[in-house]
């Protein structure tokens, strides 16, 4: 009864790691809290990786993930570390599922193809995240990216797009950091052949 107020309502739970041992225990309700207080930050990861018309479909299962697996939740690193692997996971799956879809790149207005190309052609990441930083990426780059396999467009948009260490790209998506080095030249060649094979096909 402490965790109860005066109107009968329960006293939200600061901490992240008793919410989830309290709904272990039963009190499936208190899970609203974690939803609540992580909901926009699942939101935003998930509308940095699928299209906006199923951002909140994506959202959900997120969530429904995260508490149909609370009792994998070990507490040695932060809750919203954890959780944010599962909703980069979810969107690995969501693009796992719907496979590489055969849109034509040249489709892409021209001043759009050169700044992904000027972008390409940066020696380093640090550039091509500068590049990047310059428009809205995401929308100049989505139909390339949908030529990619889920596991090249999930690193590429990780470690490239969104500027993440390869460490923690790793530590996302549950892969090793080895994987996802050699993930990450691989889907930037890919890109690079997509555009390649346009041009070719176009002139």
């Amino acid at each position: 009864m402490a965790d109860l107020d005066l109107a009968g309502a329960q006293t939200p739970v600061h901490n992240d790691q008793e919410i989830v041992h309290r709904v272990l225990d039963g009190e499936t309700d208190r899970f609203a809290e974690l939803i609540e207080r992580y909901r926009q930050h699942v939101a935003k990861i998930v509308t940095g990786h699928v299209p906006f018309d199923q951002v909140e479909e994506v959202a959900q299962d997120v969530f429904i993930r995260v508490f149909t697996g609370l009792n994998g939740y070990s507490g040695r690193t932060p809750f919203e570390h954890w959780l944010s692997g599962i909703a980069v996971r979810t969107c690995y799956d969501f693009w796992r599922e719907r496979g590489r879809q055969e849109q034509p790149v040249s489709s892409l207005a021209s001043e759009h193809q050169a700044w992904i190309e000027q972008a390409l052609a940066a020696e380093s990441d640090e550039q091509f995240r500068e590049q990047a930083g310059r428009r809205e990426a995401r929308d100049l780059l989505d139909k390339a990216l949908s030529r990619l396999s889920a596991e090249d467009r999930m690193v590429l948009t990780l470690v490239y797009l969104e500027g993440r260490s390869v460490r923690e790209a790793a530590g996302l998506l549950g892969w090793s950091v080895v994987n996802v080095k050699v993930r990450a030249h691989r889907a930037k060649r890919a890109l690079r052949k997509i555009f390649a094979e346009e041009e070719e096909s176009a002139s």
